[in-house]
């Protein structure tokens, strides 16, 4: 038995008419199903129409998901690092299009488009130098319930929003991330639209490009994820007595296929499944930056050492296997923070003590916006206006905004830049 036969067991059955080894779910099903049995398949169906039932209403006319966000002359000088005067002369001069207005001349706010261009014309752009690594951050943890998938999409339209080029890579066949930028994973994507063709023992494609899905940001990509995807960790479980040298072969080749498209992006969010498998350990391979989420409570404490642990002793065994794995930063984040809650207080206490410098300061806040954002299968950067109260929105969004930024300073550090200086600090500092 080699080293990775520990997460790669499975079902195997010789074949009666060969003796190629094929993979069989499991010997039940080669009888009809026990009638309680054939109900979770029922289950997973009516499941299945309810989610599209779900996006058809949240997405409407066209089913599907549009991006309707404004910013306000005051929040886009703020993201831009300029004055609203600046803007006001550009828009004067010609530089930049008239703002935008409704027939009765009242501002309509910018669009992320406009804040783009914005950013293009006044020199306020944050993309990487053209010899800057980009960032490919994996978000893991293996305990669920941590906000794996929603740290990631909250991740991406922040970076989107501050002006990054950004591509989403959905290795999960849970499929949660794709759910979350409108495409329903059974019903619009199929399996050759997910990482499957590249990793499969027989691909059928050469690189990634075939994948790369356009959302509504127009600064950010996806690459789809459905259950089907499932069916790489089958295949590679089957490879046999070789199993081990075309393990290594698809780590590397996740990684070469990532680098290869990451060329036309600043930052790369790898969000794989919540479980020790081969997609997980070829991600954990490819990133060059590793993000833990994790909850304040104590079981997820517990869940998050053992999965530190597991790391070190997988990230040692890949490394004696030839296989490189390097990070640039290695950060744990609180997420679904309580401040009101002395329990929470306690333990993210305790994760100080534990973590030290390595637990990011700014915990991401427990807020009914972000669950009111969910229902409708947005982030709170996408919504037009408060769910709730105005309060809680702007507490919300200002609480990701810091936490969020902890992570692009992380990268831009990695990159060898600070944050551009506002006019108005430079303004000050120079009195």
């Amino acid at each position: 038995m080699n080293k990775y036969s520990i997460w790669l067991r499975t079902s195997k059955v010789k074949s009666m008419d060969s003796e190629q080894t094929v993979m069989k779910p499991d010997d039940a099903y080669a009888s009809p199903l026990h009638p309680i049995v054939s109900q979770i398949g029922d289950l997973a169906s009516a499941g299945e129409k309810m989610i599209e039932r779900l996006r058809r209403k949240a997405f409407l006319p066209e089913s599907r998901k549009g991006l309707n966000v404004r910013f306000g002359i005051a929040e886009v000088a703020q993201l831009l690092g300029c004055s609203t005067n600046r803007i006001r002369m550009a828009e004067d001069d010609g530089r930049l299009p008239p703002a935008p207005a409704s027939e009765n001349g009242r501002r309509l706010g910018y669009s992320v488009e406009d804040l783009l261009n914005m950013r293009e014309v006044l020199g306020a752009s944050p993309a990487r130098a053209p010899m800057d690594v980009p960032a490919m951050i994996a978000v893991q943890n293996f305990k669920g319930g941590v906000g794996k998938s929603t740290v990631t999409t909250h991740l991406a339209h922040y970076f989107a929003v501050q002006g990054y080029r950004v591509l989403v890579v959905d290795c999960d066949s849970q499929a949660t991330t794709t759910t979350l930028f409108g495409f329903n994973p059974h019903f619009n994507i199929t399996r050759e639209e997910t990482l499957y063709p590249y990793l499969s023992i027989d691909p059928t494609q050469a690189d990634l490009l075939y994948a790369v899905k356009p959302t509504a940001w127009p600064n950010v990509d996806l690459i789809p994820s459905n259950l089907e995807l499932f069916d790489v960790e089958y295949e590679l479980a089957a490879a046999g007595a070789d199993g081990q040298s075309v393990l290594a072969a698809r780590f590397r080749k996740l990684k070469q296929g990532l680098l290869d498209l990451a060329r036309n992006y600043d930052v790369v969010l790898l969000d794989p499944p919540p479980a020790l498998g081969t997609i997980s350990l070829a991600v954990m391979q490819a990133a060059n930056a590793l993000l833990v989420p994790l909850a304040a409570t104590t079981p997820d404490f517990c869940s998050t050492v053992q999965f530190l642990s597991m790391m070190d002793q997988v990230i040692g065994q890949l490394i004696a296997a030839g296989i490189e794995v390097d990070y640039q930063f290695v950060r744990l984040i609180c997420s679904k923070f309580d401040g009101n809650d002395p329990s929470h207080a306690m333990v993210r206490s305790i994760m100080e003590q534990a973590f030290g410098p390595a637990l990011l300061p700014v915990p991401i806040l427990e807020s009914a916006e972000i669950s009111h954002a969910a229902l409708r299968m947005m982030t709170v950067f996408e919504l037009e206006k408060p769910v709730g109260t105005a309060k809680t929105h702007k507490r919300c969004k200002a609480n990701l905004d810091e936490a969020l930024g902890q992570i692009e300073q992380l990268v831009r550090q990695g990159w060898g830049r600070v944050a551009p200086a506002r006019e108005e600090d430079v303004l000050h500092a120079a009195l």
